[in-house]
């Protein structure tokens, strides 16, 4: 007898059998199983998993295929795997309305190699087959251009900007209208008109993951932005010296005090192996970040090591990640990229877990489940300037 008799239903039934690793659910109430067709003995399917790269993708479909196998009738499987990143936030106007997740990178201190791992993070995401955008936020000093190499500006289209397409990852950076050795002389009003802009006047698009690489310190552009947007969460970068670990702490106690998730913490510069004899030397001592993680409640996401070929790639807008991507740096940064995607999916799952578990009970018919989209904060700083032409950054001049 062909599997057909019984039809798609005892197939659903069936895949209720496969759980999800990290979120303990049925893919089949999870939403994850689209493109069912059943014909005589031949199965065929697509099953989206919540982010592109998942680590567990191989185990997924192992599971998938030996829970068929044992469907009565079931000759051969036709089995596709995909990916659709789940939306953990909803903004209101034309402040980024296609962008799934919002990930601020900060800080605390200058010189931790924030804005380093900002590109490399980006770009392992997006190696992994994510759509992705990087907007560098840190209005003095942008850097993100150089260390991707990029010297094109960006195009206007519909009075938009249009942001610039690096290596699979959509780029917009106040480095683009500045001279190369011209200062930001901006106070607070204009660097919150400058947000406003750079989120509603660009055409971001639709991005699985858009990554805000934030300047040193709590200022008036980390308030600005955990006001004007939801953002998913954030992301710690420190060196492991106890003077770094002073800022990450002030920075993380920022991020709670504005209800922004700390998503995890990554520990830069950690040690050095010696190129000659092999010998690692922990030359900003060891373990900070890791101790900043506990006390905040947060993952800790990995380490970097202090290698030449990440500095060279950064001077010389060649990536690492992407012009090296088996040394060990690289692949410390595609670890990091896997774990990250992997908290923000589960994040997001329990954001709505009640939902998804009471559509779980209605039968192995029950239609896809779809996230709904976070709810936008309220709030606002203070008045934004007038928006001037497109591509003046921050609106009027300021009067301050």
């Amino acid at each position: 007898m062909s599997v057909a008799h019984a039809g798609e239903a005892q197939i659903l039934e069936a895949l209720r059998a496969v759980i999800d690793p990290e979120l303990h659910v049925d893919i089949v109430s999870l939403g994850m199983i689209e493109d069912l067709k059943v014909e005589a003995d031949r199965v065929s399917l697509t099953v989206n998993l919540t982010t592109p790269g998942c680590p567990l993708k191989a185990q997924i479909e192992k599971d998938v295929k030996e829970a068929l196998s044992r469907v009565p009738g079931v000759g051969s499987i036709n089995l596709k795997m995909g990916a659709r990143v789940r939306k953990s936030i909803e903004t209101t106007g034309d402040l980024i309305p296609e962008v799934a997740n919002a990930v601020a990178i900060g800080s605390g201190k200058g010189g931790v190699g924030k804005s380093t791992v900002s590109v490399n993070l980006a770009l392992a995401f997006a190696r992994a087959g994510a759509a992705v955008g990087l907007m560098d936020a840190d209005i003095y000093g942008p850097n993100d251009p150089q260390m991707l190499g990029l010297k094109t500006k960006p195009e206007v289209q519909d009075r938009k900007l249009v942001p610039v397409t690096v290596h699979g990852i959509k780029l917009m950076s106040m480095a683009f209208f500045l001279k190369e050795d011209e200062p930001v002389v901006w106070r607070g009003p204009m660097l919150h008109g400058a947000m406003k802009q750079f989120l509603g006047d660009v055409l971001w698009g639709k991005l699985d993951y858009l990554f805000i690489d934030l300047p040193p310190g709590t200022g008036d552009v980390q308030l600005t932005l955990s006001q004007i947007i939801p953002l998913t969460g954030a992301v710690l970068v420190t060196t492991p010296q106890d003077v770094a670990l002073l800022d990450v702490r002030k920075a993380a106690a920022m991020f709670k005090k504005v209800n922004v998730p700390i998503l995890g913490v990554i520990e830069n510069m950690s040690y050095f192996n010696c190129p000659h004899c092999g010998e690692r030397v922990e030359v900003f001592s060891h373990g900070g970040g890791k101790r900043v993680a506990e006390q905040f409640g947060a993952q800790f996401l990995g380490e970097i090591p202090l290698d030449v070929r990440v500095r060279q790639g950064g001077d010389d807008g060649r990536p690492v990640v992407v012009h090296d991507p088996k040394s060990g740096p690289a692949l410390a940064f595609k670890d990091m990229a896997e774990k990250l995607a992997a908290i923000i999916s589960v994040n997001t799952f329990k954001k709505y877990e009640q939902e998804i578990v009471a559509r779980s009970s209605i039968g192995p018919r029950a239609p896809v489940v779809r996230l709904p989209a976070a709810p936008a904060r309220a709030g606002r700083l203070g008045r934004a300037p007038v928006r001037g032409r497109v591509g003046r950054i921050g609106g009027r001049r300021s009067r301050c």
